[in-house]
């Protein structure tokens, strides 16, 4: 326990697995809490002393089904290993933690997901800036980035980490915005730039950093240099495999604000049973190409060169059959091997898995032969890409048996005829039947004991066994070890001799078979650098298959991509309610077209579940499959290219943080307002039904108002709303246009047509739509009698007139600029001391500037 609680001490806030003997034995409140946990047995120990300590353990070959659980449930696990040999110490043997797993830093396959990378991030704030860096210890990615904080919040929700590091003075900064997440925080001196660049030079042996094109970025360097602190804190020392610093240039990606990643529901579906855009586009054959996919999914591109060259790959395989069906049958043989060649820097790959590492190898030049067939010049960057790492293929196939076990512990791993030692050992070892029968067959001979038999038993070791009727003929020389009810067991010298000779052999083939298959990780390691570029080039080419085949069976088209400011959209679909629809239905196509010249902002009306929010998101959606380069859901698509997509769409509260569904509703759209760009696409669903319904009019109209004259940006808008009020403000504004979403009442029912047409409508038939949910029928007549009894005594002539004329935006700042009350106003404010100011005299100074407003106008 001494020894326990001076390596307890070192991890204090870890999960202590520590080994002793066959077992992993967690002590006090760790048992505690792995009990609950795993659902193991809690016991109690007195351990000498009065007082008891609480236990709970389990086999060590146990780990791998254990350890992801722990992990799981959000715990740091320390595990403390034997360091030396038990049976050649005298007193306590020697232990130390060889590995502390977090969340966020784990190489275990059962913790890790297949298809989604584990990123540890770390964030750091600064005056100016906001850095935060990313790093999947199982494959070897470490990123970083650089910007104002919604921008690494951005990051955040599209990377999803598994643990987040920050300094321990930014605790409170840190919780009220990521307080959610699993994280860990570290000491201040940790986030200093002299230490995070020392820290990285060191790593990758460089002097600086602008090969990496981060040398300028000071908060990104210090949130990366925690990374590596914490890397070494956690006993990660086989580092290897994380060879290059990538940095996420915020130029070369479409932002997607947190908001829109999750309306969007690109990644999750905001239901639980619902379908997210990543669940229809991923077809990909290996875990690197899922992975990848991901992240192209949240960082779409800006580069119009990158996008065509994506999209003329995608066309290439889509026209080249045969070629395309034979890479992607070679594709589904490859295993992960950015996962596989990490382990051989860790050196924790088994025999099993480098069977897998050369399978997944072997299907490079049969890919680069099928892209070779094709006189397509697009193919030829993942022909220089790819390398056929030959020598290591023929090592591994020499050295390596095809069903070797998956413990290295196991033997029978290095094949036959590769060391003359070993196969002379082996000979002797596994012969050793032929060997025993020719002794057996003679002393039964030379004794007349027809039921002799030579067998074996850790106890005794090779022996003789003798059936009591024929007791009487065994030599004098046989010593006798055993007796049973019907027989005897003896041993001969002959015997201890062969037995001894037997279990040497056998020690001495693990031995050498043990170094020989290091010998192999370590050449392996050596094709690090090849074998992660091989990885990238198979990614791609795995995300650009996938786009071909969701092109060839969904029939969408290749979408025109524009330097100009226009989105031109005919009969567009929505990728995942059009595969959610019943076989017998079709959905009901859309156009939809956008410029900052004739038709900035479409206000769309039309009665609820008619389609308008899909219609708003399928078009977010095609413009995003098209930036990430893949076809379209569309009969035909121009896209100009979008470096920001801006969503408000759906209510949602967010209790836990104490706001309201306007609240957030009104969080979000200031979000967008404030971070406008003149190639900004802006998707704004029911804006204001979260307040009183004058209210939300003025709200509505005033923010369309506010995007269609930005002396700045001419941002392409679509408003889907229920206030047919709003259809007013295209007489005012010329680059606003009235649409709506088509339905039929017949017989006081309603039929969605879906389709999108001009001109603003004048009901929203929510009372309709309350009937098809199933709502009682008294309460549905009820309605509408009252709607019919309120739209005759609503709005006298006089007042619907007062609508017509609300007054339109320019004359009213205009009216700020010289009105004289103004700038008394303005001079009032200024005078005004606010840090001696008293509540009471504040009120009145407002009252005052009130009345002053009220004057004549």
């Amino acid at each position: 326990m001494k020894q326990y609680n001076a390596i307890k001490a070192k991890y204090p806030g870890a999960l202590l697995l520590f080994r002793v003997g066959d077992f992993y034995e967690t002590f006090g409140e760790d048992a505690v809490k792995a009990s609950k946990v795993l659902d193991i047995v809690l016991t109690k120990r007195a351990n000498g002393s009065a007082s008891h300590i609480e236990l709970a353990g389990f086999p060590h070959h146990s780990l791998d089904a254990y350890l992801p659980r722990l992990v799981r449930a959000g715990n740091r696990v320390a595990i403390c290993d034997q360091l030396e040999d038990p049976k050649s110490v005298k007193g306590i043997v020697k232990r130390g933690v060889t590995e502390l797993v977090t969340p966020g830093l784990s190489l275990n396959d059962n913790v890790l997901e297949q298809k989604r990378n584990n990123f540890l991030a770390s964030i750091h704030y600064d005056e100016k800036a906001c850095g935060v860096s990313f790093l999947d210890l199982s494959t070897g990615e470490f990123l970083v980035a650089q910007g104002v904080p919604e921008y690494v919040e951005k990051l955040i929700q599209g990377f999803q980490p598994s643990e987040i590091l920050y300094s321990k003075s930014e605790k409170e900064r840190f919780d009220k915005v990521y307080g959610d997440y699993i994280n860990f925080h570290l000491e201040d001196w940790i986030f200093s730039q002299e230490y995070g660049y020392e820290k990285l030079t060191r790593h990758f042996n460089t002097p600086n950093l602008k090969g990496y094109g981060v040398e300028d970025m000071k908060s990104g360097i210090i949130a990366a240099g925690a990374i590596l602190f914490y890397l070494e804190e956690t006993e990660h020392k086989e580092v290897k495999h994380i060879g290059q610093l990538s940095r996420i240039d915020e130029q070369q990606y479409v932002w997607l604000d947190k908001f829109t990643i999750r309306n969007l529901e690109l990644i999750h579906p905001s239901q639980a049973d619902g379908t997210a855009l990543i669940d229809i586009m991923d077809h990909t054959q290996t875990p690197m190409g899922s992975r990848l996919l991901r992240k192209w999914m949240v960082l779409p591109l800006k580069d119009k060169d990158q996008i065509e060259r994506r999209l003329s790959t995608v066309e290439a395989f889509t026209h080249e059959e045969e070629i395309f069906n034979e890479v992607c049958a070679y594709l589904k043989q490859i295993g992960d091997l950015e996962r596989l060649i990490s382990k051989v820097a860790t050196g924790r790959i088994n025999p099993r898995e480098m069977v897998q590492l050369k399978k997944s190898l072997k299907q490079i030049k049969p890919i680069r032969d099928e892209l070779k067939k094709s006189e397509n010049p697009v193919f030829g960057q993942y022909l220089d890409q790819l390398n056929e790492c030959e020598t290591l293929l023929s090592n591994i196939e020499t050295a390596l048996k095809d069903d070797a076990p998956i413990n290295a512990t196991q033997g029978n791993i290095i094949q036959d005829g590769v060391n003359e030692e070993l196969d002379e050992l082996r000979k002797l070892a596994f012969s050793g039947k032929d060997y025993l029968k020719g002794i057996q067959e003679r002393e039964m001979e030379r004794t007349g004991i027809t039921s002799l038999k030579i067998a074996y038993n850790k106890v005794f070791g090779y022996y003789l066994e003798v059936t009591n009727a024929h007791k009487d003929k065994v030599p004098e020389e046989w010593i006798r070890k055993q007796t049973l009810v019907n027989a005897e067991r003896y041993i001969t010298e002959e015997l201890k001799v062969y037995e001894e000779k037997i279990l040497n052999a056998e020690s001495q083939i693990f031995v050498i078979e043990n170094r020989l298959y290091q010998e192999l990780v370590s050449f392996a390691a050596e094709y690090i650098e090849l074998i992660q570029q091989n990885a990238r080039a198979i990614a791609t080419l795995d995300c650009l298959t996938s786009f071909t085949f969701l092109a060839r069976r969904n029939k969408y088209i290749r979408p025109t991509i524009a330097e100009d400011h226009a989105l031109d959209i005919k009969a567009g679909r929505h990728p995942v309610i059009e595969q959610n629809m019943p076989p017998e239905e079709d959905y009901i196509p859309n156009d939809v077209y956008l410029d900052d010249e004739s038709q900035q902002v479409m206000i769309i009306t039309g009665p609820n579940m008619a389609g308008k929010s899909a219609l708003l998101r399928q078009t977010a959606l095609i413009v995003l499959m098209a930036q990430m380069g893949s076809f379209v859901p569309a009969g035909y698509a121009r896209v100009g290219l979008i470096d920001k997509v801006f969503t408000r769409v759906g209510a949602s509260d967010n209790l836990s943080r104490g706001e309201s569904t306007f609240m957030v509703e009104m969080t979000e759209t200031a979000s967008i307002l404030n971070n406008l760009s003149s190639r900004s696409l802006v998707l704004m669903d029911e804006i204001g039904r979260g307040t009183s319904t004058y209210d939300g009019i003025s709200i509505a109209w005033s923010i369309v108002e506010f995007l269609h004259n930005h002396p700045q940006y001419k941002a392409k808008t679509l408003f889907a709303t229920h206030y047919h009020e709003l259809n007013e403000l295209t007489n005012d504004l010329p680059r606003v246009k009235n649409y709506n979403v088509a339905v039929k009442e017949l017989d006081n029912k309603i039929i969605f047509i879906r389709k999108l047409q001009e001109g603003g409508s004048e009901h929203s038939f929510g009372i309709h739509v309350a009937q098809l949910a199933g709502m009682p029928n008294q309460v549905v007549i009820r309605a509408n009698t009252i709607l019919k009894h309120l739209e005759a005594d609503k709005l006298s002539e006089n007042e619907k007139e007062k609508l017509a004329e609300v007054p339109s935006s320019q004359f009213q700042l205009n009216l700020f600029e010289s009105d004289p009350r103004f700038e008394q106003v303005l001079k009032m404010l200024r005078e005004v001391d606010v840090n001696t100011i008293s509540p009471v005299e504040a009120l009145l100074k407002v009252n005052e500037m009130k009345e002053l407003l009220k004057g004549k106008s």
